[in-house]
């Protein structure tokens, strides 16, 4: 039987993998890479960089490519008997990984490598991998070693069933409302449940689901409390202990930091938020802590304001003088229109997925001088789309799009590395990069295309920042190409920078038709927009930094035997103006942190949007009279920024296109926090 993970393939076979490939796909990727390892630690085997890379990293990077393929299909295609086969591979794969990051013969191959035979790219890398490997237990000894392996290897598997608990504790869940409760909940959303009840054989109601584009619309615009209610409670206990027990994510949590604590005090340091920072631009938690708390202290007045504005017209307006968590979404929503006189389902309207598509590759094809096609690739899902996009007629890069939500596909949004830009040291080759850009969009329901809240616009122009980070890249240095190798607290610049341009009515103008029309947008309800952009702007400032703070306490000052509940509640105590019911457990679906490499990192959202609207600043600074975008200024941050990848610090590819170190003061200009809230 050929195996699609092994045939030799530019992309990847997604529509022939199965479940039975994995295993011995893995066996042989593993005895490879094991064997490159023999050999480039052997005595005789002389200490150069692309010396090993010819033979270590070759290897390494096909294991790291099929097993990156096996992960996404276990994210985007769910299926138990491809769980079975990812989950039965982990534990090799994790063994393999932490294995070679922790290697004395390596490590002191890489130490002896001459940093004066090293280009600049390869310097950076080859400072970074020695650091790496100290933070990866290189220096470890004996018992402190084995136990650093086995602490690396039970995280992963804790993670793994953190997501898996996650996404089954959403995917189990149904409410069959009447055509009562449905009042108000726009038609879109109204006809997709409508058949989803019937593809159950529940003819005449109407099948609501914890899935956002199901659960959001219904807590906006639902008439009924009583049914906001029910989705809310359900949606916050999920994985929790207050929800179905098979699913609960408490005890994982607990493990979960008890071993990020052990590890970094194997390494040496007092916890894990102090190890988490060693990699990034910040240079301690508490830089971190301080950062957070005078940014609330900022935000509170606005966000105080936010909710005064709410309780006065839940009041006055809708009868509500005692609104509870599951009112304040639908309150914000009618507030919002009767201030600015539209709703998003108006909005929406003019929102379909192709006309969005083509008006964000115009802008990037503007800004960044290339030119994006449509390409073939082997895909795992009949909506997925694929691309390529070329400067000059030369290949830059391709990326997938999986834009929909469904069963079996993880919730949220992310860009995903299929491969890097690599000048390749077996052949001589550039390696062009490949991206997987991934969201979860409502579908098209009765034929017509997909409908996209700005939201989503919003989402999915973050996710190409990401993409274009990855794929833009000059670097040919795979280990500093792109995304890798920057500091996790500057890597969503570029992705927040581009939300930006949603705002902007130039771009947005080029990317609207309406569903039935095929009218553009309205100038008058784009004005209503953008004077709505900074609606709650407070309120949601502080949610993201509770997060954050929360996330930070939690692996400086905790005890990971305690209960996290009351570290929570006093983070909420200290930055939230909004409480929350005391049942709320969203912490136990907090993938970021549990699941998804933001542990003590969250606040990097926080953080790097201050560098992406000091970067945006930079462009309204240049913008020509009707305020388009300079092309110039384009050019430079295509240059400074996304081409340059992780090659240098952040710091300094920021000082490259901003020409001095970044400022809050656009942060707060832009979310509207620059003056005294009335």
């Amino acid at each position: 039987m050929t195996n699609p993970l092994l045939t030799p393939s530019d992309l990847p076979l997604f529509d022939q993998i199965q479940p039975d490939h994995v295993a011995p796909a893995i066996d042989q990727l593993l005895a490879d890479a094991n064997t490159a390892l023999d050999t480039v630690t052997q005595s005789a085997f002389p200490a150069s960089w692309t010396g090993i890379a010819g033979v270590l990293d070759v290897a390494t990077e096909k294991l790291g490519r099929a097993w990156s393929s096996i992960s996404h299909l276990n994210a985007v295609a769910d299926k138990p008997a491809l769980r079975a086969a990812y989950t039965a591979a982990l534990p090799r794969v994790t063994e393999f990984w932490t294995r070679l990051g922790a290697d004395e013969r390596l490590y002191a191959k890489y130490k002896a490598i001459d940093p004066s035979t090293l280009n600049p790219e390869q310097k950076q890398a080859h400072t970074l991998a020695v650091r790496n490997f100290v933070l990866s237990g290189a220096e470890l000894q004996g018992e402190a070693r084995t136990r650093f392996a086995a602490i690396q290897e039970r995280q992963a598997e804790l993670s793994q069933q953190f997501s898996e608990h996650a996404l089954d504790a959403t995917d189990v869940y149904a409410y069959l409302a009447t055509a009562d409760e449905m009042a108000g909940i726009p038609d879109d959303v109204q006809q997709a449940a409508a058949q989803a009840a019937e593809a159950d054989g529940k003819n005449g109601f109407f099948k609501l689901t914890l899935k956002m584009p199901c659960y959001l619309p219904v807590m906006q615009f639902a008439r009924s409390s009583a049914l906001r209610e029910t989705l809310y409670r359900a949606y916050v206990t999920r994985a929790s202990e207050l929800g179905d027990p098979q699913f609960d994510n408490t005890p994982l949590m607990h493990e979960i930091l008890a071993l990020r604590l052990e590890e970094s005090q194997l390494l040496g340091y007092p916890d894990f938020g102090t190890v988490s920072v060693v990699t990034k631009m910040a240079e301690s938690p508490k830089e971190v802590i301080d950062f957070l708390r005078d940014l609330a202290g900022r935000a509170r007045p606005y966000a105080e304001q936010d909710l005064a504005d709410m309780r006065a017209f839940a009041a006055d307006e809708l009868g509500l003088h005692d609104p509870q968590a599951w009112d304040w979404p639908y309150i914000g929503e009618k507030l919002k229109e009767a201030r600015y006189a539209f709703s998003e389902q108006e909005v929406k309207q003019y929102l379909t997925a192709p006309k969005v598509l083509a008006g964000l590759f115009k802008i990037i094809e503007t800004l960044f001088e290339v030119n994006i096609r449509r390409d073939d690739a082997p895909v795992w899902h009949p909506s997925v789309l694929f691309h390529r996009i070329e400067r000059h007629g030369k290949l830059v890069g391709q990326f997938y799009l999986d834009p929909t939500s469904r069963t079996g596909k993880r919730g949220g949004a992310w860009m995903d590395e299929v491969r890097s830009r690599w000048l390749r040291p077996d052949n001589g080759q550039i390696q062009t990069p490949v991206a997987q850009l991934v969201c979860n969009f409502a579908d098209g329901v009765n034929g017509k295309p997909a409908l996209l809240t700005h939201d989503d616009v919003t989402t999915l122009f973050h996710e190409f920042g990401h993409g274009l980070h990855h794929m833009l890249t000059q670097v040919n240095e795979r280990d500093v190409s792109g995304i890798s190798g920057v500091e996790w607290d500057a890597v969503e610049l570029p992705s927040q920078f581009m939300e930006n341009f949603c705002w902007e009515w130039d771009v947005l103008k080029h990317m609207t038709a309406h569903v039935d029309t095929g009218e553009p947008l309205p100038r008058a309800l784009f004005d209503k927009m953008l004077a709505a952009k900074n609606f709650q702007s407070g309120l949601q400032t502080l949610r993201q930094i509770e997060f954050a703070l929360f996330d930070m306490l939690l692996h400086t000052g905790h005890d990971p035997a305690q209960d996290i509940m009351p570290l929570l509640n006093q983070v909420r105590d200290e930055v939230a103006v909004l409480k929350a019911p005391v049942y709320n457990r969203s912490v136990h679906t907090f993938s970021h942190i549990f699941a998804g490499g933001y542990a003590a990192g969250y606040y990097s959202y926080k953080w790097a949007e201050v560098l992406s609207a000091d970067a945006y600043a930079a462009f309204e600074e240049t913008a020509d009279s009707t305020g388009l975008p300079n092309i110039e200024t384009g050019r430079k941050y295509r240059q400074a920024i996304l081409e340059a990848g992780g090659s240098r610090p952040a710091m300094a590819s920021f000082k490259a296109f901003r020409g001095r170190e970044p400022q809050l003061d656009a942060l707060l200009r832009h979310q509207g926090m620059a003056a005294t809230p009335a």
